[in-house]
């Protein structure tokens, strides 16, 4: 599958850059401390509203922090986190579906019915209901989400180990005394991997987004602590007077969505092509 994702990327410009920008992204967030100029977190009132400058690069904001040493930081607690959240629902949701799709049965029917009471209501109503009621944070964000999302990757696991389980290798599989965990590990999980790495990638733009916006609203990551949402709801503040605080977080968060919707939509194109054309050669 990495080969195929490989040599698309290779015929696809754009999604290449994409990529480069998210692994440059990753990489800055990581060397953080060693990258920013400045503590993220150090106040001095004389240097408030700073322009750009060799000192401060970005200048500096309300409390005459370094935009940049919080941009750099920030990318620790936006991206990292919802990559995080992203994880912990790949995991906990294709467990669970493939439990379902596997074993079939009581254990089916009591699991896809969680399904059903989770998926009927609006992913971003039930987030911002559960940090309502556990109250604000980025542990209580992840949770969240990771809570509301699970079902419906569950579910799409379950869909395709019930479409592949009975075919005649998977049968073979088990006539031959495999386990269920190796039968899923060695036959069924690569041919879910690929949707299901599609569908995260679009899925991460969302919650980056989502993360974003509960800590502009009060309802994510808390002050001092430097997230890119939080860096617009405090540049807010000052938006008619100085405007440009509102630019690098807002940049930086347009820019990582775009890279991930546009990613994700160029391997479904991927992947909607190579089964196009594998439905030709079964024809």
């Amino acid at each position: 599958m990495m080969r195929r994702i490989w040599r698309h990327l290779k015929r696809d410009p754009l999604a290449l850059a994409c990529v480069l920008l998210l692994l440059l992204l990753a990489l800055a967030g990581t060397l953080a401390p060693w990258l920013a100029p400045h503590d993220p977190l150090l106040v001095s009132w004389r240097d408030k509203f700073q322009g750009i400058s060799l000192t401060y690069p970005l200048g500096t904001d309300h409390l005459g922090r370094c935009v940049l040493s919080r941009l750099l930081f920030g990318i620790r607690t936006t991206l990292f986190s919802a990559l995080f959240a992203m994880t912990l629902t790949l995991a906990i949701g294709t467990l669970l579906g493939a439990i379902a799709g596997y074993f079939r049965g009581r254990v089916d029917g009591a699991l896809m019915r969680l399904c059903d009471v989770m998926l009927s209501f609006p992913g971003e109503v039930m987030i911002f209901a559960l940090v309502g009621i556990m109250g604000p944070g980025l542990e209580n964000i992840v949770l969240a989400m990771v809570l509301v999302k699970w079902a419906w990757y569950a579910r799409m696991v379950r869909g395709i180990v019930l479409q592949y389980s009975d075919c005649h290798y998977i049968q073979f599989a088990r006539l031959a005394g495999g386990s269920p965990w190796y039968i899923f590990r060695r036959h069924l999980l690569p041919v879910t991997a690929a949707e299901l790495v599609v569908l995260a990638t679009t899925d991460s733009g969302a919650v980056i987004l989502l993360l974003s916006a509960l800590s502009f609203i009060g309802l994510g990551v808390q002050p001092p602590v430097a997230e890119w949402g939080a860096m617009l709801g405090e540049a807010r503040s000052v938006l008619m007077i100085h405007p440009q605080q509102m630019l690098p977080a807002g940049l930086a968060i347009v820019a990582t969505v775009a890279a991930c919707n546009y990613l994700g939509d160029s391997l479904r194109d991927m992947l909607d092509v190579a089964g196009r054309r594998d439905s030709q050669h079964s024809g």
